[in-house]
């Protein structure tokens, strides 16, 4: 009899088990439903009509540190690493380093060249070496060129709180 009782509450459990993945693989479909909507915005959504060019970060950071702005920009380089920044093409074959905000997303590591407009704090900030150096080796840089490195810089950044592919 305890067995006949315990192979039924064995069963009762498989059954409950069962429906409990069912439920969740029907929860994962709506949730990839809903990612492939959104495929190309990643972080924070926002809108991106009031979008400036970046090369207009600098007037904008003209009389301030620091600024909450849309910009819109050519992406030029991203780390290869985890897409966890990205360049944007300035003017004179400068760029722009975007970071993401609480490191909290990550782009596609195969968007360079697409058009992006981004949203966030632009900042003007003194970049130390062993930060430099390690955005290098995450670009993928040769060891002499890593070695290069040896001054801090004085840069345009962005942390961007949202982004949205074209």
């Amino acid at each position: 009899m305890k067995r006949i009782l315990m192979a039924a509450v064995l069963c009762g459990s498989m059954v409950a088990c069962n429906n409990a993945k069912e439920e969740k693989k029907q929860e994962v479909s709506a949730e990839a439903v809903e990612e492939k909507a959104s495929e190309n915005v990643f972080g924070a959504e926002f809108t991106a009509n009031d979008s400036k060019p970046v090369s207009e970060v600098f007037t904008v950071l003209q009389d301030v540190d620091s600024s909450n702005t849309t910009l819109k920009g050519e992406v030029v380089e991203v780390c290869q690493k985890k897409g966890c920044w990205m360049t944007l093409k300035l003017e004179d074959d400068k760029t722009m380093r975007v970071t993401f905000k609480d490191y909290g997303f990550f782009v596609p590591k195969d968007i360079s060249g697409k058009e992006v407009v981004i949203n966030g704090l632009a900042k003007r900030e003194v970049t130390d070496v062993e930060t430099l150096k390690h955005f290098a080796e995450d670009a993928g840089k040769s060891a002499e060129e890593v070695a290069a490195i040896t001054e801090p810089q004085t840069e345009v950044t962005f942390v961007a709180d949202g982004v949205v592919v074209m």
